[in-house]
């Protein structure tokens, strides 16, 4: 059965003017699909640009260029009433569940306003269901409608923040980095409660984040971000087995191994320097600054964005050449152990 794809975005770059000479470079060409169902993931260290662009891509912010086609239209084409109604179809949760609920509204006003304002359920008591059934529907119960955010821990307001995300019934939610400002002991809850959700009402997730192992639970496929661009995107069994970008590389031996014996043998790969500024990004590779393995072409030439096998996709100087096909699969193992 064919994928369908739910939404596609196309070369989508969000820079932002800091005076008539500065430009700050956050999301710099970036493209790819999200197929119906699914939940593709995104990582990179802080200030890649990945929250950056899942606000560009629900159009919270406008972009500089490109397009993003949710269900065949592009968000940024819209006019005021074809973006107030595809709002009900996108739907976003916060990264700080502290900062992203009212602390003057209760949990019942928090719940119900998308309704109210979208004119859904405007018979009181049945609104009114509709949050009790939310707040079930996220692991709370009805007694919680009547209280204040403060009244709750960090998890529990997730959780809100959440069913606040549902209120509408979307197809499409991004979870902007819905776990890194909960506890450890949480963030599982947190991420087994979306998975639930997702079976639950066929939902179809951009999850962010900068935990590679977490995004590893929930993603279907995972796209690697630095400096603003995409450096690598494939299923998330293969960006583990077999990861192909030396960043990748670098991202994924930073996650401990509860084994103490294989913890001390392995080889922790350490990246050298700073990330740059997205005010002035290397020439070339982005990349290139930090990586070990770099060379006179990466200063020079930006690399191609690739298909090196089936599905997986990088943009590195080290597969230059290296032809598009199943048999390559060997050479790739030993390119990758570089």
């Amino acid at each position: 059965m064919e994928k369908q794809v739910l939404l596609e975005v196309k070369n989508l770059k969000k820079h932002f003017s800091l005076s008539r000479k500065t430009t700050l470079k956050a999301v710099d060409g970036v493209s790819f699909q999200i197929y119906q169902g699914e939940t593709f993931g995104i990582v990179g260290e802080s200030g890649c640009g990945k929250s950056t662009a899942g606000r560009t891509i629900i159009g919270l912010y406008d972009q500089t260029e490109g397009e993003v086609i949710f269900n065949g239209k592009d968000v940024h084409s819209l006019n005021k009433h074809e973006k107030f109604q595809m709002q009900k179809k996108m739907q976003m949760i916060f990264q700080d569940p502290y900062a992203s609920l009212n602390p003057r509204s209760t949990v019942r006003e928090i719940i119900s306003e998308p309704m109210e304002v979208h004119g859904l359920y405007p018979n009181k008591l049945e609104r009114l269901e509709r949050v009790y059934q939310l707040l079930e529907d996220v692991g709370l119960n009805r007694e919680h409608a009547n209280r204040y955010p403060h009244e709750f821990s960090g998890g529990q307001r997730q959780r809100i923040g959440i069913a606040r995300a549902l209120a509408l019934d979307p197809d499409f939610i991004i979870a902007d980095e819905p776990i890194s400002a909960l506890d450890v002991s949480v963030q599982a809850q947190v991420v087994n409660l979306l998975k639930k959700l997702q079976d639950e009402k066929g939902l179809t997730y951009l999850f962010i984040a900068h935990d590679l192992s977490m995004v590893k639970q929930i993603s279907n496929r995972i796209g690697v971000m630095y400096l603003g661009h995409l450096v690598e995107l494939t299923s998330s069994s293969q960006l583990y087995k077999n990861p192909l970008h030396p960043y990748t590389k670098a991202l994924l031996s930073a996650i401990p191994i509860p084994d103490p014996d294989i913890e001390d043998k392995r080889e922790r790969i350490i990246l050298e320097g700073d990330i740059p500024s997205p005010i002035d990004p290397p020439s070339g590779c982005v990349f290139r600054t930090r990586c070990a393995h770099a060379m006179d072409v990466c200063a020079r030439v930006k690399p191609e964005w690739q298909e090196i096998v089936k599905e997986h996709f990088v943009a590195c100087h080290l597969y230059n050449g290296v032809e598009t096909s199943e048999s390559v699969g060997p050479k790739i193992n030993m390119m990758a152990k570089i």
